[in-house]
């Protein structure tokens, strides 16, 4: 092979519509072939959500440090308690009930006149997503809701935990195809498609500012909301239309198979099949930031697969009784389960020396602590992955009563170099992380 032979970082493998990343190959490697250092894998953000709250007797863990005891909901993390510490003492400072579990998860505001503000995920994706071709990736399995949800607060804030600004939120896909498509089809049909799509959003884009001139304060915040949904269309767009120069390629190739058309009439392949999307993305590069809501805020999902009769919000208001406390504890194992199955996958990828799990921050939990009460207060919490080192996992870690969520979300967002100070109604980090 000659020397002078190269190619690019950026050369993808082509075909069928889709297009996947190279691993690295020496003719890429112009650092190696220099003799200096290669570029470090990069540090990923993920999120996932369980709505509705744990049984606290069977989530919260005896003895602190490395030498905790592991409960019963928390089992499915035994061969993985190296790689994942549990938190304790962390408070949500959000809205009360499921709407505000849920809209402060992420974002730890409390909504007031139907403005929340932006959530972790999408400050962390807006200060990495210039090197990918997606800034972040929000998955779901559940179909938005509408409604009242009591005390003025509309049900639909507990459709996500992402928000790109106070006034917009960001729907999760919950179609595993669709999701695909967007992520990993690249052909002629795209570009053209994304192109027609730009004309119809510029067309848009001046409506609706003529119109928000002449709009009420209220009708202006709708608006704002609306334009700031196009905004995240347009952005899309470009993403497709002028995808951005690779600084890092991943070392290995995945085999990207289409999943097929429709929702999965099972929850627990629906859930699966979401959960592999999101690995493959940030496998390959295609997102740094991946937030995966597990189900909506007030999930009434079914898991009559596992031979449970209530549905997940009926039985965490489980009124004590020891029926429904057994199948909140299942619930919670299942969620738990499925967090490591994602902690295995990353585990699993080679990254050049290091697995896609240590060079990840894996976030999960919910924004309440026993959904009988509402509780918000000490709140079923794990940070798993390695964080590229800026993590030490495999701890049970306390903090002081009164720590809240945000010190948690401020801590985070400093890891992946974003310059801030204070987080929602928090200064305050947490160093022993």
């Amino acid at each position: 092979m000659s020397q002078n032979w190269k190619i690019s970082r950026r050369t993808m493998l082509r075909g069928a519509g889709a297009a996947v990343a190279l691993p690295m190959l020496d003719v890429m490697n112009s650092h190696a072939a220099l003799g200096k250092e290669a570029l470090a894998p990069p540090m990923r953000m993920i999120s996932l959500f369980m709505p509705n709250g744990v049984n606290p007797a069977t989530w919260d863990v005896k003895g602190e440090g490395a030498d905790y005891e592991i409960s019963e909901s928390l089992s499915p993390l035994l061969d993985l308690r190296d790689h994942v510490s549990i938190l304790s003492n962390l408070d949500n400072t959000g809205a009360g009930g499921h709407v505000g579990a849920t809209s402060g998860f992420l974002s730890g505001i409390k909504m007031r006149n139907g403005v929340l503000g932006i959530s972790m995920d999408q400050v962390i994706a807006r200060h990495t997503g210039n090197k990918t071709r997606f800034p972040s990736i929000v998955l779901g399995t559940e179909p938005p809701r509408q409604g009242n949800a009591g005390a003025g607060l509309p049900i639909a804030y507990a459709n996500t935990v992402s928000w790109s600004s106070p006034n917009s939120r960001i729907s999760p896909e919950i179609n595993p195809q669709v999701a695909f498509d967007r992520l990993f089809r690249t052909g002629e049909n795209a570009v053209e498609e994304a192109k027609e799509l730009r004309s119809v959003v510029d067309l848009v884009m001046e409506d609706a500012k003529r119109l928000k001139k002449r709009a009420s304060r209220n009708d202006g915040h709708k608006i704002e909301e609306y334009l700031s949904s196009v905004r995240n269309v347009e952005k899309q767009i470009d993403s497709t239309l002028h995808p951005p120069a690779r600084e890092w390629v991943p070392p290995t190739t995945p085999e990207l198979v289409r999943p097929p058309a429709g929702i999965p009439v099972r929850r627990d392949e629906h859930v699966k099949m979401m959960m592999d999307l999101l690995v493959l993305a940030l496998q390959t590069d295609t997102t740094r930031v991946g937030t995966f809501m597990l189900a909506h805020g007030f999930s009434r999902c079914n898991f009559g697969f596992m031979g449970l009769k209530g549905d997940h919000h009926t039985i965490s208001h489980h009124k004590n009784q020891n029926d429904w406390l057994s199948e909140y504890t299942a619930v919670t194992k299942y969620y738990v389960g499925q967090y490591a199955y994602l902690m295995e996958q990353l585990q699993n990828i080679d990254e050049g020396g290091s697995s896609l799990l240590e060079n990840s921050v894996v976030l999960f939990g919910s924004g309440l602590k026993d959904g009988n009460g509402h509780v918000r207060s000490n709140l079923p919490i794990l940070l798993g992955g390695h964080g590229a080192g800026t993590l030490n996992p495999g701890r049970h870690i306390k903090f002081a009563p009164g720590s809240v969520l945000p010190d948690l979300h401020l801590s985070l967002i400093q890891r992946f170099g974003v310059d801030i100070d204070t987080w929602a109604d928090s200064s305050n980090t947490l160093a022993n992380l």
